[in-house]
């Protein structure tokens, strides 16, 4: 069974004096997703939910464009981490150009060791404009989604990734010490699930990257809330998407950076 965290040793400064003590800390490993044998990226990853991260992170990179296209998926633990081995069907590995992202580094990007700066800023869908939230849907999912962090509870030291449907309800909530990874994950949840993007909106406790607006508009979600506000390029390309960003997110207040019309009473503030 994969461990996500363990315990390590600290000494803890309380009350005025050192206390020896325990903390627990997430578990972080290389994981490869390899396409018909070859390497495609290797992220620094928690290795929870495998099968998910690497059906996510396929589509994200949109090395498929559905869950068919993927004939089989094993995950193999090897020497130093862990390998999602995707076999691709006959059409589909025919057309699979590996970009070759041997993204080995820092967690906190999913863009580094993109081999030419055009795939840093990749073509977006433009998204659906279907999905209608109110307000307080955005503070009930944030509110479910902090009771629902259990390894983030335990390590303080993961990022979150939910979906919630509408009314902000959670339906599922991935964590990882790589806020994309989470992504993936619950991106890979709802396909293996056959749930389709577009009728729920997503959640997120970090600041909101390119990488993450991205990875959204591909799944084909029409509004993210997050706990942190967006980086400038995120902003360009929410809007470039069509994608709603409700961002510092905290208790039942929040803020719209981008497309605000899905949020029931702000059309007639925009």
């Amino acid at each position: 069974m994969v461990e996500s965290f363990r315990a390590a040793p600290i000494l803890a400064w309380r009350n005025g004096r050192f206390v020896a003590t325990e903390r627990s800390v997430p578990a972080e490993t290389a994981v490869a997703l390899s396409v018909n044998g070859s390497t495609h990226a290797v992220m620094m990853a928690t290795p929870d939910d495998l099968e998910d991260f690497a059906v996510g992170l396929a589509l994200n990179e949109r090395i498929v464009r559905h869950p068919d296209e993927i004939e089989a998926l094993e995950i193999e633990e090897a020497e130093g981490g862990y390998d999602c081995r995707l076999w691709l069907d006959a059409s589909r590995a025919a057309t699979y150009v590996a970009q070759r992202r041997l993204m080995t580094g820092p967690v906190g990007c999913g863009l580094c060791g993109a081999e030419s700066l055009e795939k840093t800023r990749p073509d977006l869908p433009r998204l659906s404009d279907r999905l209608r939230v109110a307000p307080e849907a955005i503070g009930r999912a944030m509110e479910e989604l902090g009771a629902r962090q259990v390894l983030g509870a335990r390590t303080r030291a993961v990022h979150a990734a939910a979906f919630a449907s509408a009314d902000g309800t959670i339906e599922v909530v991935r964590e990882d010490v790589g806020r994309h990874n989470a992504l993936d994950k619950v991106a890979g949840w709802l396909a293996r699930s056959q749930r389709r993007a577009g009728g729920g909106f997503l959640v997120m406790t970090s600041r909101v990257s390119v990488e993450l607006v991205q990875k959204a508009a591909v799944m084909g979600c029409e509004l993210m809330a997050a706990v942190s506000a967006p980086t400038a390029l995120a902003l360009d390309s929410a809007e470039e998407a069509g994608l709603t960003l409700a961002v510092v997110a905290r208790g039942a207040d929040f803020e719209l950076a981008s497309h605000p019309h899905r949020i029931r009473g702000a059309e007639a503030e925009s």
